[in-house]
């Protein structure tokens, strides 16, 4: 809730404050212009007024028992284009109806199935301290942040209907399924290592916007949508604020923000519009199966300047001056021992075989190895076992026992598993959504 509060806040206090961001102009293919990191704390001040909608008082649509009018849709539009600060255009007010229409048939549904729960009830306080809570980061009080909701037209009940649907929402979530959440010790280890094999190849922070085509009424309504919101963007309109309250992908609740993603690790598409992109840089639509994706690229790196790996290993040891038949025997010994060996047991299978030795050879920055040694280091999986390496010392078989991010990108071990329970929580919630969608009986009326 924290997360949606602020973006909305700031989005508010900037109105009240009448800043403007100048239109940028057009970049490279991939991208539709740069984006000033400062319109998220600052957007654009909205048109005098409320917007105007034509559209019938009566019911609209409804949603089991429930009715949703054209003054709710109005209402609910208006509190979008506060929120996100995209400029209602011919353009680009069908988008916004069907965004609104569709965010008011889920609060529908989250109310209905609210109901089942009698013990779960958001009092007239928990909302009033929200809407304090939002006041105070914008800096404004409490009542100052509802006059300027007012004059936009949007009525303190609609927002505060809104806050009580979504502190129930979240709670109900929360409270069903935060012990099937929880992520295992197997599952940390697992996203760690991975975190530590992908810290040597590229990485892109970014920001994404998803559009699902099915939610808007096709992949051309979808590319029509979007194009809006990267238009409205380039002009000013707040990345965060529109990937909350447009996005269909997890990141939505946290503004878009993807976080970092590694090379190779996405559709073909959307790496190369990444490879394209330059820090700053908004993409233009990328239609994938199924949507468009809008991207933000935050900051790019090329990988952790510190890979630290564990290394064992088992040796015959040779004069640097050693004939190619001493080599040769060495490696045949070695090459019929390779298979045998395992992290576990190579130290205890040196010291039981005349002629070999083992070491421990401890944690080390790959860069730091002897260079015969740094190949295997880097990309060898670990848990394996190298064929025979020659160095002045010997003939070596290097055991590959563990690797891991250094330096200040190693990844923590805590916020790598609250992330995985956000994440699982956030698939929980969407998938209650979607049988709550799929159970319902929604009408619409011409």
């Amino acid at each position: 809730m924290r997360f949606q509060r602020y973006f909305t806040g700031v989005a508010i206090a900037a109105l009240l404050a009448g800043t403007a961001m100048a239109q940028t102009a057009p970049q490279p293919p991939a991208a539709a212009g740069t984006l000033n990191p400062a319109t998220a704390q600052t957007p654009p001040a909205a048109p005098a007024g409320a917007p105007q909608f034509q559209m019938a008082d009566g019911i609209l649509a409804t949603v089991n028992d429930s009715v949703i009018t054209g003054f709710d849709l109005r209402q609910r539009m208006l509190l979008l284009i506060a929120m996100t600060q995209v400029q209602p255009t011919p353009e680009n007010i069908p988008a916004i109806q069907q965004e609104a229409l569709n965010a008011l048939i889920d609060e529908r549904l989250q109310m209905q199935e609210l109901r089942n729960y009698e013990g779960l009830v958001v009092s007239d306080e928990e909302v009033t301290r929200e809407i304090a809570a939002m006041a105070q980061e914008v800096g404004v009080t409490a009542d100052a942040y509802l006059a300027f909701l007012e004059a936009g037209g949007i009525r303190e009940q609609t927002l505060r209907d809104q806050l009580r649907t979504q502190i129930g929402w979240q709670q109900l979530v929360g409270g069903r399924f935060q012990s099937r959440a929880r992520v295992s010790r197997g599952a940390v280890d697992a996203a760690m290592r991975q975190l530590s094999e992908a810290a040597s190849k590229k990485q892109y922070l970014i920001g994404e916007i998803y559009i699902e085509a099915a939610r808007v009424g096709g992949q051309q309504a979808a590319m029509n949508g979007a194009a809006q919101l990267v238009q409205q963007m380039v002009q000013g309109a707040p990345f965060q604020n529109v990937a909350q309250q447009f996005s269909a992908a997890p990141s939505a609740t946290r503004g878009g923000d993807a976080g970092w993603v590694v090379a190779g690790t996405v559709n073909p598409t959307l790496q190369q519009a990444m490879d394209q992109l330059e820090v700053g840089q908004l993409s233009r639509p990328i239609p994938v199966e199924g949507g468009v994706y809008i991207i933000y690229m935050r900051d790019k790196r090329e990988g952790a300047s510190a890979s630290l790996v564990q290394l064992k290993q088992v040796m015959v040891e040779l004069a640097e001056t050693a004939s190619e038949a001493e080599v040769a025997a060495a490696a045949r010994r070695l090459t019929a021992l390779q298979p045998q060996l395992t992290c576990d047991n190579m130290l205890q299978r040196a010291t039981s075989e005349h002629g070999l030795l083992g070491a421990d050879l401890g944690e080390a920055d790959v860069q730091n190895l002897a260079p015969q040694f740094q190949q295997v280091a880097r990309s060898a999986e670990v848990g394996s076992v190298s064929t025979p390496i020659r160095t002045p010392l010997g003939l070596h078989l290097v055991g590959v026992c563990g690797r891991r991010v250094g330096g200040a990108e190693a990844p923590d071990r805590r916020a790598v598993e609250n992330q995985l329970f956000r994440q699982n929580l956030a698939n929980l919630g969407r998938r209650y959504m979607r049988d709550l969608r799929e159970d319902a009986l929604i009408e619409f009326r011409q």
